[in-house]
């Protein structure tokens, strides 16, 4: 696998999981109780949104190294 993919798949899971784990604790506090498939749609939802500013950065940077070497 190439290094720009793990890079997007990383931040993905780590971006989704970490959102979800912070909407989970909100709702602990307001004494909400635990739902997995909240939990689920966030971890996915906001991963695959991290999965493309992911993307979109990695591109933008190899353009600019490819400007300076030019």
């Amino acid at each position: 696998m190439k290094t720009q993919t793990k890079s997007i798949i990383i931040g993905g899971l780590f971006g989704g999981i970490s959102y979800a784990l912070g909407m989970a604790g909100f709702e602990f506090v307001d004494g909400e109780n635990f739902q997995i498939w909240k939990f689920i749609f966030h971890a996915s939802f906001f991963g695959i949104f991290m999965g493309f500013l992911v993307n979109y950065n990695l591109r933008k940077q190899k353009g600019k190294e490819n400007k300076k070497t030019e």
